[in-house]
């Protein structure tokens, strides 16, 4: 009889992606396994899973707000249905193992999950990990970690450093660098500028970038700026200046960062995690609006190894010019910063993953 995996995550692509490469990962060692995801109703996996081919079933579930608010009232309520659902769930299912790489709906399900002495793996892809995975931590057979020091959140003798699954397409982005010019129309002669701001975009790096596009030209670049689909008929104007390209999101992401030769970023985990693959000279610009700011605990475990530069948004206005200019005239800077965030790839996540979760397969 094939293996059955339980794998929940969502809410945002961060915890979205690693959840589908591990199902690829595991589909491809265990070619008759069968998979049932288990997301929040409302959110972006209930699109993005089927997608990936894989079936898929929403729990009325949502985060706690911060303030007072009827979502918080309802809290009780939407946690004790997806704890039955996911009791219901697993009865019919009967998994080997449930993987959960964060978000609440990971919480409901791996928490009934262990009450029934079901194997539970947890996957944590921040420097920090969030609310449901701490509470989860106690009972969880492994925990992939994609960043070292995580001892003080998690039980050590569970932890293991795997790293962040990435696209198997980016560990090659050296040798596309020819493609990658073709496919932008870009310039060979210019230097390349790559901006990111994750899915839905980054309205500061936006107001930045537009703000900026003349210092840019001044220095020589020409740039690529996923502006992301809430912001794109904002700035879609600016593809009129030909050293601009403006996009929603970007499909061939390995070709991006072979173009780059600069990089401007959000420090989301799996955004991290590719450049640190892909060995690009990076400035991260933190979302502060992230549940335990995330994103500035990611950057600085980076930069703590001399492999990023870090500006808050509140230090753009008076200090982005400078830092910016300092670094693109400072060859030795660019290296060292490539060579370091280079060094704190973790390559083979995806797989050692599934070596820690095949482990754990009822012999």
């Amino acid at each position: 009889m094939g293996k059955r995996f339980i794998i929940s995550g969502g809410g945002t692509g961060g915890h979205i992606y690693p959840a589908v490469a591990i199902a690829n990962e595991l589909k491809a060692q265990f070619p008759d396994a069968e998979f049932l995801f288990v997301g929040a109703k409302d959110k972006m996996e209930m699109q993005k899973v089927p997608q990936a081919g894989y079936k898929i079933e929403g729990l009325w579930i949502a985060g706690l707000q911060r303030k007072l608010t009827l979502q918080n009232a309802m809290f009780p309520l939407k946690l004790t249905s997806s704890l039955l659902k996911s009791f219901f769930i697993l009865r019919k299912f009967k998994p080997d193992v449930v993987i959960g790489t964060g978000g609440f709906a990971s919480g409901a399900v791996l928490k009934v999950a262990s009450m029934l002495g079901i194997p539970t793996v947890i996957q944590e892809q921040n420097s920090f990990p969030g609310i449901t995975n701490k509470l989860l931590a106690q009972k969880a057979n492994a925990i992939c970690v994609a960043y070292d020091n995580l001892d003080r959140f998690f039980p050590k003798n569970k932890m293991v450093l795997t790293g962040n699954p990435v696209r198997q397409d980016l560990m090659e982005v050296a040798s596309k660098r020819e493609e990658a010019i073709k496919h932008f129309k870009l310039d060979a002669n210019k230097k390349t500028l790559l901006i990111l701001g994750g899915s839905l975009g980054a309205r500061r790096i936006n107001q930045l970038i537009e703000k900026e596009l003349d210092f840019f030209g001044q220095l020589g670049f020409q740039i690529l700026w996923q502006c992301g689909k809430v912001y794109v008929d904002d700035y879609s104007k600016y593809n009129e200046n030909e050293n601009v390209q403006v996009t929603a999101f970007i499909d061939r992401m390995d070709l991006v960062y072979a173009a780059a030769d600069v990089v401007i970023s959000r420090s989301g985990a799996s955004s991290v995690s590719e450049l640190c693959i892909a060995g690009k000279p990076t400035i991260f610009i933190p979302s502060p609006n992230v549940a335990e700011d995330h994103q500035t605990k990611n950057a600085k475990a980076i930069v703590e190894k001399g492999g990023a530069i870090l500006l808050k948004e509140s230090e753009l206005e008076t200090q982005f010019e400078s830092v910016f200019e300092t670094l693109v005239n400072d060859k030795s800077k660019l290296e060292s910063l490539t060579e370091n965030i280079k060094k704190l790839a973790l390559p083979n996540a995806t797989k050692d993953i599934v070596e820690e979760i095949k482990k754990l397969i009822k012999n």
